[in-house]
């Protein structure tokens, strides 16, 4: 334990000496601890994945939703069909932002079978407080990500939850889950057909064997 700590020790200051362009040091040092952070939920990630074992079928049309991009225009879900959807909620300032280079991975990996959307939010200690325009270079500067970015919105269930997130985490809605993000990072895979097959924990990497397992699944 004493190394450990001593290590990490070496690694914060080391980071705090290599600031990364683009990036402040709190979100220098959490890049650089996020292997860290992952090797150490990793167990818990796999007992918090949900499925839709019974296969059961949405009650309210994936496909009829729609939200606003980061760049403020109209997303219509309806332009997705056909392909898998990995939606994620997102943020800037947290342990698990590591993800954002995963997911661009993910992305590259399946390039015309999967869709990954993010949903930057600042529902959990305020990990995402900057604006819309400041998120969408910070994203693309520091991990290339070219995935869409929708508008910052809530996911949580509270007043003016985001529509798509409504959609995600109420079983009236999408037949089965009543799931919504435990932390930033939570992902939601919607099949060919619009309909949710899995929730992944923030503690489940984007490239983990369940996540491309789950997308290969035919």
């Amino acid at each position: 334990m004493i190394k450990i700590a001593i290590a990490l020790g070496v690694l914060v200051t080391t980071t705090l000496l290599m600031k990364k362009q683009g990036m402040s040091y709190r979100q220098s040092i959490l890049k650089s601890i996020y292997p860290a952070i992952m090797w150490s939920s990793k167990a818990a990630g796999k007992k918090q994945t949900q499925v839709n074992v019974e296969n059961k079928t949405p009650i309210v049309s994936f496909y009829s939703l729609t939200t606003k991009d980061i760049n403020g225009k109209d997303f219509n879900f309806a332009s997705l069909k056909g392909k898998k959807v990995l939606i994620v909620n997102t943020a800037s300032d947290c342990g698990f932002t590591g993800q954002y280079e995963a997911l661009e991975k993910l992305q590259e990996k399946y390039p015309t079978s999967l869709i990954v959307v993010g949903f930057p939010a600042n529902d959990f200690k305020e990990q995402e407080t900057k604006d819309n325009e400041t998120i969408a270079a910070f994203c693309k500067k520091n991990y290339g990500v070219s995935f869409p970015l929708m508008a910052k919105s809530i996911v949580i269930k509270k007043n003016h939850q985001n529509e798509v997130f409504k959609w995600l985490s109420d079983m009236t809605m999408n037949g089965w889950n009543h799931q919504e993000p435990a932390w930033n990072f939570c992902k939601y895979l919607v099949n060919e057909e619009g309909t949710l097959t899995h929730y992944f924990p923030m503690t489940v990497d984007p490239l983990d064997p369940l996540v491309l397992e789950a997308i290969e699944k035919k």
